[in-house]
């Protein structure tokens, strides 16, 4: 969108949020970028050039505006409905794995050259993947100084520089501020319930309706690894250093975050991956616009607009449970997936209590008795099938996942049908286009409001909602009173 100059303009000058995270405006007469929702008085269409990203930004020389802090808007929504090179890079960046792997890690996840990787970024960003990591790990740095007490010693390590040098200079370079004079300019820090927790505000793109979000994570919660309290939706976290209690809270404006890491420096894939469980960095306004196109979907996105898709923070797992989940009840599914958790997760402790376990890993799981599982044999062997796989690298579930190539290799998998390797599609591998025509909930819903109840005629029909059928799947699976589509009480 960078490009369209003219169309970027009226957006820096009507202030709308709605392209906040799409692109950034850097002023040539003051050196600084904004968000195009920026407060300030709109500078001249001549000063203004646009960048695809804040690294594109900071390569040209520009900083960062005190005013509107546009390192903390959503991300771009690009990232999360395609599947390219780029995007997959994207999400691997945000995921961290330039400042554990390095550029060569992120190539080799990808399947292509540094070389290759580096091109394609540049030609669409402006910037390479050091530069985007860099401006990654300014974007954490500030919110350690600014959230906590920490050292600016622990801060730089924490936030993934090299050196405490390196770190005073990109925060001077990216803010035009020393470390402490943010801290100093930072509000009152309130102190929290919990020893050791970080409290953070994590940014979405308004309309965000929490209904069906915080209902299906709450109502299909495996105890021991997630549980509902007090308005929140609380569960661990594994993470690459360590481990995690995070606690996820919906406000008109914004989702509270708070952190508990065993590990500081997961701080920025542990925002990263819940941004991600609760599809933050969606474009709500052009879904729901989409949608409405179809006069049978139309009143129900305008009930209630907004609806996002609930993922998760760890593929394998949810691949897990989604086998666990075949045929039977959310109770049972819940059930099986709660004896594996006591069974082989790793214990945590969890300062607020309620929260025991971590997530089994798969290594773990594919090291237990199949004949223990209380399940059919087939849905066993599917099970043992798919944790085997996962455990030995032949299948891999992640941000890099190429969606039409995992899809393949799932069905492969005995026992995987359209519905699980759909599902999976949807809420683990992030594809905004995945469709459940053979879903229950959906093929009731249909009959309902009067559309084909048949998986093909159904599916001919959902052409229309392309590419976001995943969240007309969210709509017509509202029209029930499953606790799925309720933000409990």
């Amino acid at each position: 969108m960078h490009t369209d100059t003219e169309r970027c303009v009226r957006a820096v000058r009507s202030k709308d949020a709605r392209f906040d995270g799409w692109f950034f405006t850097a002023v040539l007469t003051t050196g600084i970028y904004c968000r195009p929702s920026c407060p300030v008085v709109p500078p001249r269409a001549e000063n203004m050039v646009f960048h695809p990203s804040a690294a594109a930004c900071q390569q040209a020389g520009f900083r960062a505006c005190k005013r509107c802090r546009p390192d903390t808007t959503p991300g771009s929504p690009e990232w999360n409905q395609r599947a390219d090179l780029v995007a997959r890079a994207m999400r691997l960046i945000a995921d961290g794995v330039v400042d554990r792997e390095g550029v060569p890690g992120l190539a080799g996840r990808l399947g292509y050259s540094t070389r290759q990787v580096e091109r394609q970024l540049l030609a669409e960003l402006g910037a390479g993947p050091l530069a985007l990591a860099r401006a990654q790990r300014a974007q954490t740095a500030r919110l350690l100084i600014e959230t906590t007490a920490l050292p600016m010693a622990r801060i730089a390590f924490a936030a993934g520089f090299a050196s405490i040098r390196t770190f005073n200079d990109t925060v001077r370079e990216v803010f035009a501020l020393a470390p402490g004079e943010l801290r100093a300019r930072a509000p009152q820090r309130q102190g929290t319930s919990t020893p050791g927790a970080l409290s953070l505000r994590l940014p979405f793109r308004a309309p965000l309706n929490p209904d069906n979000l915080f209902g299906h994570l709450a109502a299909t919660a495996v105890p021991g690894v997630e549980e509902w309290r007090d308005g929140s939706y609380r569960r661990t976290l594994r993470l690459p250093y360590g481990h995690g209690i995070v606690a996820l809270t919906p406000n008109p404006d914004h989702i509270a975050c708070r952190l508990t890491l065993s590990d500081l420096r997961d701080l920025t894939v542990a925002i990263s991956r819940c941004r991600r469980l609760l599809d933050l960095d969606a474009d709500p306004v052009a879904i729901d616009d989409q949608l409405r196109t179809d006069p049978v979907l139309a009143p129900l996105v305008d009930k209630a607009p907004g609806r996002r898709v609930p993922r998760t923070v760890d593929e394998a797992e949810f691949a897990v449970r989604a086998v666990l989940g075949q045929q039977v009840s959310t109770a049972a599914a819940r059930t099986h997936a709660a004896r594996l958790v006591t069974a082989y997760g790793d214990p945590v402790e969890d300062p607020e209590g309620g929260l025991t376990h971590l997530f089994p890993a798969p290594e773990a799981l594919a090291a237990l008795d199949p004949d223990t599982l209380a399940m059919p044999r087939t849905r066993r062997t599917t099970f043992t099938t798919l944790v085997r796989a996962l455990a030995d690298g032949d299948l891999h579930l992640g941000v890099e996942s190429d969606w039409p190539r995992t899809r393949e290799r799932l069905l492969a998998l005995p026992g995987f049908g359209p519905w699980t390797v759909d599902v999976i599609a949807m809420r683990a591998l992030g594809d905004p286009d995945a469709f459940l025509p053979t879903d229950l909930g959906i093929r009731r819903a249909a009959r309902e409001l009067g559309l084909p109840s048949t998986p093909a005629a159904l599916t001919a029909r959902a052409g229309a909602w392309r590419p976001w059928r995943a969240y007309a799947v969210q709509y017509l699976w509202a029209t029930d009173s499953h606790p799925i589509n309720f933000l409990p009480v």
